[in-house]
């Protein structure tokens, strides 16, 4: 075994997901997620794809380097050590395939802490430890109701550990489930961390997990001059980077400032491409609730900065939009926000937006701009449809808006992000851990 530390050594990791076909009829247990490629194994009548195993599940790599230290841990609901390794396991706990009646996974602190790892705290990112807070809210230092550890928020008056909560901590845990978007604020919380651990002579542990947005690169890159806690680096708006990943760009690139360079070992994945179809078994954020909505997260994610309601406040968030100022004319799906669970305060609530329903759209492998196009033709108030400063932050530029607003067709604007990705990818290359 490989490690990754510094100077990026290799390793191999742990997490699950079953293809089962028996017989005739196709079964799926999505122990982490689906993995539609790969070496398949076949035993008797059942055949499984070789899973793809998350950074957590592979502790043996992991708990030598943990044993008798202080340990932080910077996580939130999808830290999870996923509990069938193998098929076997399954079939001889549950007793057949046909059983789907079994405890998915554990929670990473609660399974460190049973085999007696030293957590002195945890670092929690937007939306909390539990991941509940709505999108932006300021979370507030708290502590666990199940372990009694205190929970440091990393999306309240500090983005930044401060050097009193690294106090005494020997090294750090990084393990969040990302999807790969600029905007999306875990790399924004990667980089602080990696930040305040380098001024501290702390090591960071990173357990890599899968980019379900890996499978293209696109959008925008970011202007320095827009940095923000939705965009700290020059990067385009679809990244194709797994955290790991990601984590060697930050150092190699030089963007922790004051030269420096964070001590960090990651722990890969096993069994994983870019390519790799991958589906979440739990949401990474109150409001998005499924694979479609990951998936349409990129293309949707840029109403945040107008009137336009990405369907928060609904059960359908980023799989539909809609404003009470489009043209119903245009548009032939209505709906009406209201407050629940990561929206208490969605747009437009209480009002009916008419808009589109896309859930049955094409799996997107680019972004698509002409629904945001369109929605600024169609708005019956083209002075208030942008909210230009968040719209420029999430977009990581202002050329963007003025773009849309001079009528520039999608084929132009996405013509005048080529060369940015061209350079970007050359960049992306030297940092990569998986094909």
């Amino acid at each position: 075994m490989i490690f990754i530390r510094n100077a990026f050594k290799n390793t191999f990791l742990f997490f699950c997901t079953l293809l089962i076909f028996h017989g005739s009829v196709t079964k799926t247990f999505a122990q982490g997620q689906n993995v539609r490629q790969l070496n398949a194994i076949t035993k008797d009548s059942v055949q499984i794809t070789a899973p793809i195993i998350v950074g957590a599940n592979q502790t043996e790599l992991y708990l030598p380097i943990l044993e008798g230290k202080k340990v932080a841990i910077v996580g939130n609901q999808t830290s999870v050590i996923f509990r069938y390794p193998n098929l076997n396991m399954l079939i001889e706990e549950q007793g057949g395939i046909e059983s789907t009646e079994f405890k998915q996974y554990t929670h990473l602190v609660d399974s460190l802490l049973s085999r007696n790892i030293k957590i002195q705290k945890v670092f929690a990112p937007e939306h909390g430890f539990r991941g509940k807070a709505d999108a932006g809210e300021l979370v507030a230092n708290s502590k666990d109701i199940k372990t009694g550890l205190p929970i440091f928020s990393l999306h309240g008056k500090d983005k930044k550990p401060s050097v009193a909560s690294l106090s005494g901590i020997d090294i750090v845990v990084f393990d969040i489930q990302d999807v790969g978007v600029r905007f999306y604020t875990y790399i924004s919380t990667l980089h602080y961390v990696m930040q305040a651990c380098a001024e501290n002579n702390i090591p960071v542990l990173i357990l890599d997990r899968p980019n379900p947005n890996a499978h293209y690169i696109d959008g925008p890159t970011l202007e320095p001059k827009h940095s923000s806690f939705l965009g700290v680096h020059p990067i385009p708006l679809v990244h194709g980077m797994t955290i790991g990943e990601y984590a060697k760009m930050i150092n190699g690139e030089g963007w922790l400032g004051k030269d420096l360079t964070c001590e960090i070992t990651i722990i890969p994945l096993k069994n994983y491409t870019h390519k790799s179809s991958y589906n979440l078994p739990i949401r990474p954020s109150p409001n998005l609730p499924n694979d479609k909505a990951i998936n349409l997260y990129p293309s949707l994610g840029f109403f945040e900065g107008t009137t336009i309601n990405a369907g928060r406040g609904t059960e359908k968030q980023f799989q539909i939009f809609g404003s009470p100022d489009l043209a119903i004319e245009h548009y032939n799906f209505a709906y009406i926000p209201k407050p629940n669970f990561g929206a208490k305060y969605p747009k437009h609530r209480g009002e009916v937006c008419y808009g589109n329903d896309l859930r049955k759209t094409k799996w997107l492998s680019s972004i698509n701009l002409w629904w945001l196009v369109n929605a600024y033709k169609n708005s019956n108030d083209k002075d208030k449809f942008f909210n230009t400063k968040s719209f420029t932050l999430h977009a990581g530029t202002e050329k963007l808006q003025q773009q849309i607003q001079d009528g520039i067709s999608v084929q132009e604007i996405k013509k005048s992000w080529s060369e940015d990705l061209k350079a970007y990818k050359i960049k992306r290359q030297q940092y990569l851990l998986y094909k």
